[in-house]
């Protein structure tokens, strides 16, 4: 079971479901969420001089991410993550980008940012995460 998990999507029921999805499977202790790019971005923002000061400090190992979002969407987050190095000070956090896009094109560009282990398509499913647990 993970510590904290992050979901970040702008659709309220989207979030909600994706709590009591991972919940119903006790998949993580705390599920934490972002309607946009721009609070998840926040809170790394926050958690980063914690994490630099004590390294024990607990953070999301996994952070579902839709790529549809206003104000800060998906790419525009990944990107800014890895700009502002989070990638390697939170070197165990992985993203599995959760999107109801079915242009090919999005799951190919997600090859390229090193921390996405998986493109899945919404809505999260038990299933989803019962594999999960199974390659862990």
């Amino acid at each position: 079971m993970l510590d904290k998990i992050l979901c970040v999507d702008d659709d309220s029921i989207t979030l909600m479901l994706c709590k009591k999805v991972i919940e119903r499977v006790s998949f993580a202790h705390e599920i934490l969420t972002a309607k946009n790019g721009e609070e998840a971005i926040v809170y790394f923002n926050e958690l980063a001089p914690q994490l630099q000061q004590d390294q024990t400090i607990s953070y999301p190992k996994l952070v579902f991410l839709d790529l549809n979002m206003p104000i800060m969407n998906g790419w525009e987050f990944l990107d800014n993550y890895l700009n502002n190095g989070y990638n390697e000070l939170f070197s165990e956090a992985k993203f599995i980008v959760l999107s109801s896009t079915i242009d090919p094109f999005d799951v190919e560009k997600t090859k390229s940012y090193p921390m996405v282990i998986d493109f899945l398509s919404k809505p999260i499913t038990k299933e989803m995460l019962e594999n999960l647990k199974s390659k862990s």
